[in-house]
């Protein structure tokens, strides 16, 4: 392929979607991300786009929202990265609140094994993805469909989650940064996010690293709410992406990283398999006061309905993520 062809197909990816990481830019064009870095330094330089830590954006500062359709083929092995040690923060019988999202689709998924959970959603993903969970409640809100992202959106949403209280809200969103928070592209998508926000006791948000230092219209989450942050590993060469985790940590935002775990020294059963790793950030002080509640990360899990208890066990040890 042509310097110019690359260069219109890459064009043509983020007219289309409003935000496209290298990694899957490089992936379509079938080049290496440093000749896609090359073609996106010059379609910038004429004012077609602009360059995003790891990837390209609509010139204009603000990346817009993407369909359906076009969100649920970019980063697919990190969304399902992220959606697996998500998982592992949701114990038996537990009640939570699942924003609308491809990533929080696949967590969906991988809830469906929780026994005993309940899930508030105002997702159709979500709760198609759950329909079928025999151990799992969905709770639906009410609202006006949007039909972009198959959520219920509106003041019926919004009215339907007041009063009520659950352990965690996982949420996604088209950019975060350390300065505003998560954001989003949408007032409506915005406006219930916040009401899920005050519905939960923690603030657990599903970003892969092409979201970190993109910055949308909308406020969602302030930073200080965020009780944690799931994402993937940024490429070596994303330094803005890797500052951005660390201004995240240094206000107080649990970073939960995922990477591909290192294969057993001399082979063995499962050699060449695709394994996930789990590593933290150190946190460097106290998490803040959640609204209408404890701090946040401090209090015990809220259960299913009328029914209060302690959390499931000690959760697995996990190293702390070093600074390269």
């Amino acid at each position: 392929m042509f310097a110019a062809e690359r260069r219109q197909l890459i064009l043509e990816m983020v007219r289309a979607n409003g935000a496209v990481s290298l990694r899957e830019l490089a992936r379509v064009v079938q080049t290496s991300e440093v000749t896609v870095r090359r073609d996106v330094r010059a379609l910038e330089a004429e004012g077609l786009l602009d360059r995003r830590h790891g990837g390209a954006v609509l010139p204009g500062g603000f990346t817009r929202e993407s369909g359906f359709p076009q969100k649920s083929h970019l980063s697919t092995a990190e969304k399902t990265a992220i959606a697996d040690l998500a998982a592992g923060l949701v114990g038996e019988g537990e009640a939570v609140v699942v924003g609308a999202g491809t990533t929080t689709q696949e967590l969906a998924r991988r809830l469906a094994r929780v026994p005993g959970l309940t899930v508030v959603t105002n997702s159709l993903l979500v709760a198609q993805a759950l329909a079928h969970a025999n151990r799992v409640e969905v709770v639906m809100t009410g609202g006006t469909l949007r039909g972009s992202n198959y959520a219920l959106v509106g003041s019926g949403a919004e009215q339907s989650l007041q009063g009520l209280r659950v352990s965690r809200a996982f949420l996604s969103g088209s950019g975060l940064t350390a300065e505003r928070g998560l954001s989003t592209s949408n007032m409506l998508s915005a406006s219930v996010d916040r009401a899920l926000v005050q519905a939960a006791a923690e603030v657990v948000v599903l970003a892969d690293h092409t979201k970190l230092g993109a910055d949308t219209m909308f406020q969602t989450v302030p930073t200080e709410l965020i009780t944690r942050l799931v994402t993937d590993e940024p490429p070596v060469h994303d330094e803005r992406a890797a500052t951005e985790l660390q201004a995240l940590a240094d206000q107080g935002v649990e970073i939960t990283v995922a990477g591909p775990e290192p294969e057993p020294a001399g082979g063995g059963e499962g050699l060449g398999q695709a394994r996930q790793s789990r590593r933290d950030m150190p946190l460097p002080g106290q998490r803040r006061t959640q609204p209408g509640g404890g701090a946040a990360g401090l209090g015990p899990p809220l259960r299913g309905p009328a029914v209060l208890a302690e959390g499931p066990g000690e959760r697995a040890r996990v190293a702390d993520l070093r600074r390269r």
